[in-house]
């Protein structure tokens, strides 16, 4: 088998007395879909957000295809083409949905940029009172690349293009937020409960869009407590409870190992919506679905 594409090891990460990540390995490789369930306080967000440079580890390593990008800078992960989205959405309020996603392919602008050193910033600010016509092509192929992207969430957000994300309903700023992921041309692509705050029907429609772009052939890393979701979709499953991994494997063997029932069955609820015991006593499904 080949290489994974990206690889972490020995993470731990201290907050005082409590060690929220507690020497967790991760590896997930080119094209293949890995989600991390566990009880709400497990270190799943915390794991992610040391993956992606929201936060600085402790101790151990993170590299991409290769390179060390152990605790780089967030804007130098997106540099990488490491992409994220947050467990409480974040967007633009005063932003236009289509501003919103264009913030996506700042790490993909040339025409703009210059590489000389020292006077680059006079260069780049120059360029942005004059736009040269190298400029304005960049900008308008952007422009249409991002009018694709948001047309993925169909009704949801092309009609709404020019509106403000603070007019949006809090579905609505998910879907910006994930198209704004996707604007970066992600080598991997981590979603932090893309369907937290969603009804059923907008649950569907999600994982509908997650699973086009799964069969994209996208390299993702999925949190989510809606366990039916995750089992039609992923291709293995990661659990922690209490910062440490307890059970790693396909979706049904996660899900019917016992130290994951034991997780959640001691917690009252899963994600704070359904009664542990609805969530993981249905009849064992296989990782190509299964009864909602």
């Amino acid at each position: 088998m080949t290489e994974p594409l990206l690889t972490a090891k020995g993470i731990v990460r201290r907050f005082g007395g409590i060690t929220a990540v507690d020497n967790v390995d991760l590896h997930v490789h080119e094209g293949e879909f890995l989600s991390v369930i566990g009880p709400n306080g497990a270190g799943k967000t915390t794991l992610f957000n040391l993956i992606s440079g929201q936060d600085r580890m402790d101790a151990g390593s993170v590299t991409l295809d290769g390179e060390d990008i152990t605790n780089l800078t967030p804007h130098k992960m997106a540099e990488k083409r490491m992409a994220r989205t947050f467990q409480h959405g974040r967007v633009f309020g005063n932003l236009t949905v289509m501003d919103n996603v264009l913030i996506g392919c700042h790490t993909r602008l040339n025409a703009s940029r210059s590489r000389v050193p020292v006077v680059s910033p006079a260069i780049e600010l120059l360029k942005a009172l004059i736009r040269p016509k190298s400029v304005r092509d960049e900008e308008e192929a952007m422009r249409a690349e991002v009018r694709e992207i948001i047309a993925t969430f169909g009704e949801r957000l092309t009609p709404r293009i020019d509106q403000p994300t603070y007019s949006l309903s809090y579905a609505n700023r998910r879907r910006v937020e994930i198209a704004r992921a996707l604007a970066l041309h992600p080598r991997v692509l981590i979603l932090d409960e893309p369907t937290a705050g969603m009804n059923e029907s907008e649950t569907a429609e999600m994982q509908r869009i997650i699973g086009d772009l799964k069969a994209q052939g996208r390299t993702i890393l999925l949190i989510e407590h809606k366990l039916n979701m995750v089992m039609q979709l992923s291709d293995r499953v990661m659990a922690m409870d209490n910062g440490k991994v307890i059970s790693e494997g396909t979706p049904s063997q996660v899900r019917n190992d016992p130290k994951v029932i034991e997780a959640y069955l001691g917690h009252s609820t899963i994600g704070g919506d359904q009664p542990a015991e609805a969530e993981l006593m249905p009849e064992p499904m296989t990782a190509a679905g299964g009864a909602e």
